[in-house]
C-alpha cells in the first residue's frame, strides 16, 4: 500500500472585512487579526475625502482592497507586509 504525505501549506490571510475610521484603514482577517494603517501611507489614499475612504471594499477573494471612485487597489498581502508608498509621518511631522 503506498502512502501520500501532504504538506502542511500555509496560505495567506485574507481580508473578510474592510472599513475606515478618522482616515485610518482597518481590515480584519481570516486569521482573527485586525490590521489598521493610516490613509496617508498611499499616494492617491493621502489625497481622498473621509467619504470616499469610507467606499472601501474588497476584492480577489479578500486579497485586495478597492476604492472604485479613486481607481485604486491595494494588495491585503502589501499591507500585512508593511509595503507603504509613503513613510510614516508623526503628528509633529505632519
Amino acid at each position: 500500500m503506498k502512502s501520500i504525505t501532504v504538506e502542511n501549506e500555509e496560505t495567506e490571510p485574507a481580508a473578510i472585512r474592510a472599513w475606515t475610521e478618522r482616515r485610518t484603514i482597518f481590515i480584519e482577517l481570516t486569521d482573527g487579526r485586525i490590521i489598521g494603517f493610516p490613509a496617508d501611507r498611499f499616494k492617491i489614499l493621502s489625497k481622498a475625502t473621509d467619504e470616499q475612504l469610507k467606499e472601501v471594499t474588497l476584492r480577489l477573494n479578500g486579497f485586495a482592497l478597492r476604492w472604485e471612485s479613486l481607481d485604486e487597489d491595494i494588495t491585503v498581502p502589501g499591507v500585512i507586509a508593511g509595503r507603504f508608498q509613503l513613510p510614516y509621518l508623526t503628528q509633529i511631522e505632519a
